[in-house]
């Protein structure tokens, strides 16, 4: 097996929007760094389960739309 092949891993902060901190294992910047997010799993709608509406007046799904209408989607 290669020797150096895997990066090294090592523990840093990760500081949430809300300001809360946890640490963790990884191979980002050095140990002891704080990672700041400015999205997390705390406010994203990805995780949150918010509303997402595509609004759209004109646009890519509009056009897309349009183009595809006689198809049957």
């Amino acid at each position: 097996m290669k020797k150096n092949l895997h990066p090294e891993y090592h523990v840093i902060n990760v500081k949430m929007t809300d300001g809360t901190e946890y640490q963790t294992r990884s191979t980002w910047g050095k140990e002891g760094d704080t990672l700041v997010l400015d999205i997390d799993p705390t406010v994203h709608p990805a995780w949150t389960g918010g509303t997402g509406r595509i609004l759209d007046q004109g646009g890519r799904v509009s056009k897309f739309k349009k183009k595809y209408e006689g198809l049957g989607f």
